[in-house]
């Protein structure tokens, strides 16, 4: 398989998102934003369709939608803090249904599909350098803004008291998500990219207590669901974004199943110490 370079390609940014995506999932879940995640990933497709209509590169396009639609979402909430899943409704609705019409009017319908579920061919050393770049600069703001961010999706007014810029964390944590979101694409789909956002995390909530227990179980958890969908859809010839999701629900079913099990076993072994 690695005698490949395309599998090389993708199997290097596969752990880069497997990295990234999770960092920016826990954020997004512990402040009750996580179908941020999926809004721009619909709207990533309108960036789609406007780089094949014009002949740029459509991650680009993508990319660029993101930014708009995240930045757009955050001015919706701001201005009405009530209406906060409103705005993500809103913003979803719209680049999805720009969206749904670049498609008719986009060259190659299999061109445009290929970024609706993945694929595992696609990845180039552009890509590949972008999605390095922006991966370097989401460890880089979860370890130096690590506690402004932890803060921030426990409790706001907490963030507040310890002297949290939020407008700067929120915007920073904003434009590296929504540029992940729009380089993850590609790989995963823009359909399924929510899915390696919240999944690791998910599970990583499964087994951990604490915020930055959380962190590193999730980023493991990515890496293995990332790895282990790529190697499934290279062997039988899926779609990765999909095997991708089949891996992570396949380990959220076993750790469910596990820690159901630990905890009927330890009522029992206290009663077996008191006879």
């Amino acid at each position: 398989m690695l005698e490949f370079e395309f599998m090389r390609r993708t199997l290097m940014a596969g752990i880069m998102f497997a990295v990234a995506l999770p960092l920016i999932g826990i954020v997004m879940i512990n402040r009750k934003t996580s179908m941020v995640s999926d809004a721009l990933s619909h709207v990533s497709l309108t960036g789609v369709g406007l780089g094949l209509i014009f002949g740029f590169n459509p991650v680009w396009g993508a990319v660029a939608s993101c930014i708009v639609a995240g930045f757009s979402i955050e001015a919706i909430r701001s201005r009405l803090p009530q209406f906060g899943d409103m705005a993500v409704a809103i913003i979803m609705s719209a680049g999805l249904g720009l969206a749904v019409i670049l498609a008719d009017l986009a060259p190659g319908g299999n061109t445009f599909e290929s970024y609706l579920f993945g694929s595992i061919s696609s990845v180039t050393a552009e890509d590949l350098i972008g999605t390095t770049v922006a991966t370097l600069f989401t460890i880089a703001l979860s370890v130096v803004l690590y506690a402004g961010l932890s803060d921030i999706a426990i409790d706001r007014t907490l963030a507040r008291i310890a002297g949290v810029d939020e407008r700067i964390v929120d915007g920073l944590f904003t434009a590296l998500s929504a540029i992940m979101i729009g380089l993850a694409c590609k790989v995963v789909g823009a359909l399924l990219v929510v899915s390696l956002v919240t999944l690791p995390v998910a599970t990583a909530l499964i087994l951990c207590r604490s915020y930055r227990q959380t962190c590193i179980a999730s980023v493991v958890l990515g890496i293995v669901y990332t790895m282990s969908g790529l190697v499934f859809s290279y062997q039988y010839d899926v779609r990765p974004g999909g095997s991708i999701v089949m891996a992570a629900i396949v380990g959220i079913l076993i750790f469910l199943a596990v820690k159901q099990v630990r905890k009927r076993v330890k009522p029992s072994r206290k009663n077996e110490m008191r006879m």
